[in-house]
């Protein structure tokens, strides 16, 4: 038996890249898994239609798993609302949801649109925040019912958010954005036996692909024997951890790529000046480099 086995889970975004490689995994490990793709393309433009997820489903059930495909925008309020109702409805319950699904639309700011902000923000953050409140409703439901719940959400933030990259403004706030929903919902949902943690995977992607600089960079190795640190299925199993009944881990953000796990820290309060009363401007002009160092 895996370490999933009776478990239920829902991942979006799981057409391509981490998603179906997160989807892939979990349901070896005995998840039944609702496998959430719209199908367009990485700037969120256009749609292939049910075929990446349909895909991914009928790997998951050649290999002798079980698995659901679900077409929603988890942007949309009632297509998120759909998407938990599929896994209850049609897999008996849920009980781990991955946030992935994501576009990319790079623009330094001077040339950035309002709608290249807003669809991405939407996408990332809004696409985050609407199944993660669906879910917890259904969680908070069965608590309320006297149930034992023992539930994850592992979010996807980035590097670009949480240490910042020139030509990412709109992708970085809104990755930043996940990281803080994911520390705050994890207080929140503690009650619920709910536990929430955020990875920043860094893997080959269709969006790393399209990011100026990082197209060779992530390329597989020449020689077929060596480790493939860009794999995306590297990542995934710390996904399956995070996923797992047993874990207790909450309220944190990993980084993760090829063989190495490392933990984020919060925004944290370094040094500090301190005056009688109100500072000056002039007394902050003079004691500011105490602050920097």
């Amino acid at each position: 038996m895996g370490v999933l086995e009776g478990r239920v889970a829902i991942v979006t975004g799981a057409g391509r890249g981490l998603g179906r490689a997160h989807a892939l995994l979990l349901a070896s490990e005995g998840a039944k898994v609702v496998v959430n793709d719209m199908g367009g393309s990485v700037d969120g433009s256009g749609s292939a239609g049910s075929s990446p997820a349909a895909s991914v489903v009928a790997e998951i059930t050649a290999a002798g798993g079980c698995a659901v495909a679900n077409f929603d925008d988890v942007a949309d309020w009632e297509g998120a609302k759909r998407l938990v109702d599929t896994a209850v409805g049609e897999l008996g319950g849920l009980d781990v949801l991955v946030n992935n699904a994501g576009i990319l639309r790079d623009r330094v700011l001077v040339n950035m649109s309002e709608e290249e902000w807003d669809s991405v923000i939407r996408v990332h953050l809004r696409g985050h925040f609407a199944p993660t409140r669906h879910a917890a409703a259904h969680w908070r439901e069965r608590a309320k019912a006297g149930e034992e719940v023992k539930a994850s959400v592992i979010n996807t933030s980035s590097t670009s958010g949480l240490l910042g990259n020139p030509g990412q403004a709109n992708y970085g706030a809104a990755k930043a954005g996940i990281a803080a929903f994911t520390v705050i919902v994890a207080q929140e949902l503690s009650r619920y036996g709910v536990r929430v943690n955020a990875i920043a995977p860094a893997a080959r992607t269709r969006m790393t692909e399209s990011t100026p600089g990082l197209a060779d960079i992530v390329q597989p190795p020449g020689d077929p024997q060596a480790f493939d640190v860009w794999d995306p299925a590297n990542v995934s199993p710390l996904v399956a951890y995070l996923a797992t009944e047993s874990c207790e881990v909450t309220g944190k953000v990993f980084f993760v790529q090829g063989s190495k796990i490392r933990m984020f820290r919060p925004w944290t309060m370094e040094e500090t000046i301190e005056t009688s009363g109100r500072f000056s401007i002039a007394e902050i002009s003079e004691r500011i480099p105490e602050l920097l160092g």
